[in-house]
């Protein structure tokens, strides 16, 4: 997890005098909070334009509701609050997320996550089940919606926490027709799920993080959900429960995908192999670390 750039300094975008421009916002802004990058963003999301339209907005003079919208998001991050929750929307695969504090801020390592998943659903032909469990925003379930055919897919979506779900279902509406694939589902785990419901894929990014751990970035931990990133001594609590749930909700031949820890590999490939699961694999994010864990239900 990548710790952002703190500001430099606090200020507000402009003063009384509303005569100015976007370019003169997004110079101010930068200097108040000492990141021309994240500055942009603000500003685009303050004067509700995408990238382009920004560019071709910048000797436009702005409204006093989104210069009044600017100033809040930079005193937000001037006390440390993460970007993505300052903006309200971080980017995943070809999403644009609604994210705040009611969920984790998706990263590129849960990218690679679903990009495994994907891979495996596409390998059922004709039609495919998919469960997302531990949702949060819905980044996982929502992209594979989104990118696997509109025929034969169905998604679940399951949280045990309803705010995080409200958040999901805000996202659902942002997919188009692929939403008509998904359903969401409140509760713990399998619990969430109807009892005929059997998947060919099954896919988690649960809370792996031990309780404690000096290794949690400070920021993370003062903003993000504890909900969502701790379990228990070894933090394998939830992921100890999502195996020996699967093989149960697995189809023969159905696969399950984990986000782990770096230094959970071993473990997991252990308790994936006393549950009986074949061709357990440990992949790498980014960072050469492990990050994914896959095992095949015989």
């Amino acid at each position: 997890m990548t710790e952002l750039p703190q500001p430099e300094r606090a200020g507000t975008a402009v003063d009384e005098d509303l005569t100015t421009t976007w370019r003169a916002l997004w110079t101010e802004t930068s200097e108040a909070i000492g990141h021309r990058q994240h500055a942009r963003w603000m500003c685009e999301v303050a004067s509700s334009t995408e990238p382009d339209e920004f560019l071709q907005s910048l000797d436009k003079a702005p409204a006093v509701r989104m210069v009044s919208h600017l100033d809040a998001m930079i005193a937000r991050y001037c006390t440390g609050e993460p970007l993505q929750y300052v903006l309200g929307r971080w980017a995943f695969r070809r999403l644009d997320l609604a994210v705040d504090q009611r969920v984790l801020i998706p990263r590129p390592e849960t990218e690679i996550v679903a990009e495994a998943a994907l891979k495996l659903a596409l390998g059922f032909d004709v039609e495919r089940t998919i469960v997302d469990l531990g949702t949060g925003s819905g980044a996982i379930g929502l992209a594979l919606a989104d990118e696997l055919p509109l025929n034969g897919t169905s998604i679940w979506l399951t949280d045990a926490s309803s705010d995080a779900l409200d958040v999901a279902r805000a996202n659902l509406a942002g997919i188009g027709r692929a939403a008509l694939n998904v359903q969401i589902a409140l509760g713990s785990w399998f619990d969430a799920l109807p009892a005929n419901v059997v998947a060919d894929v099954i896919v988690s990014n649960p809370p792996y993080v031990a309780d404690g751990s000096p290794e949690l970035e400070p920021v993370v931990e003062a903003w993000e959900p504890a909900s969502a990133l701790f379990a228990g001594p070894d933090g394998l609590d939830d992921i100890r429960t999502i195996i020996g749930g699967a093989v149960s909700r697995l189809r023969s031949g159905g696969w399950l995908i984990l986000e782990i820890g770096h230094d959970q590999g071993p473990v997991v490939q252990q308790l994936l192999a006393a549950h009986k699961f074949t061709k357990s694999e440990i992949r790498k994010d980014l960072n050469g670390q492990d990050r994914i864990a896959l095992a095949q239900r015989t």
